[in-house]
């Protein structure tokens, strides 16, 4: 399999690895330590376990210090303080690097929390545990594999959106999409009764492994009214695919 010897040419780096190689940029302002530095071996060896919970390789040695650095200075060309200073980083690259400095590289706090959601989940799976099979629906998320996995185990849990369920009909009488009001059991009848679907619309950088879902947490969707907040980067808010809907 690809990564899993010297003399095969690992995979590109996906965007989960990439916010992980930018937090450490970030926190040491553009200088991270040198390649034989305890740091630069922990992201090595942070990145090979990511590697195999998102099932790029099942080997040990996937992202070596020497590759790790030189993703760091690959970010120096889009950095606006060595390009002042008339400095250059590693020009080799690709467009996500450029796409993950646009998006997080002037937000470091929230590179920072997506980094460490990242890492705790990766140190919470079980030996041989990927996550493929949670990535089967919509764009993944501007925080990548992991995160979104997370969000949409969260969105999954049973016990929470059955209890989400009972509390709106209790209050409302029937399941209505909050954005388009579509109720599947006046559609459908009996077929259609009790469906619909959750989203849980905590900001996908705020979420954590063990994180408990409040009922507020969740809002009822239709699934074409999920989708579509779903079915591009940057995920859409509530308030966001409403204002859409109405536009339209």
């Amino acid at each position: 399999m690809k990564g899993d010897t010297a003399h095969s040419r690992n995979p590109d780096w996906v965007r989960d690895e990439l916010i992980l190689a930018l937090d450490t940029y970030l926190r040491y302002g553009g200088n991270p330590p040198g390649k034989t530095s305890a740091e630069i071996g922990e992201l090595s060896a942070t990145l090979n376990k990511l590697a195999r919970y998102l099932g790029l390789t099942r080997g040990d040695r996937f992202r070596n210090v020497n590759g790790v650095y030189m993703k760091l200075m690959n970010f120096r060309r889009f950095d606006p303080a060595f390009k002042v200073a008339g400095k250059v980083g590693l020009q080799r690259g690709n467009q996500l690097e450029e796409e993950i400095w646009n998006e997080f590289a002037y937000d470091p706090e929230r590179c920072h929390q997506v980094a460490e959601t990242i890492k705790q989940a990766t140190e919470a799976a079980h030996e041989g545990e990927t996550i493929t099979a949670d990535l089967t629906e919509g764009e993944e998320a501007e925080e990548g594999r992991v995160v979104t996995a997370l969000h949409r185990r969260y969105e999954r849990s049973r016990e929470i959106v059955r209890r989400k369920k009972e509390r709106v009909l209790a209050q409302t009488k029937r399941l209505a999409c909050e954005v388009c009001g579509f109720d599947f059991q006046a559609r459908y009848g009996e077929r259609g009764s009790g469906f619909i679907e959750c989203h849980h619309a905590k900001p996908v950088h705020q979420l954590k492994p063990g994180n408990k879902t409040r009922l507020e947490d969740l809002h009822l969707l239709c699934s074409n009214c999920h989708r579509m907040i779903h079915a591009k980067r940057p995920w859409l808010s509530l308030p966001e695919l409403t204002e859409i809907l109405r536009s339209a």
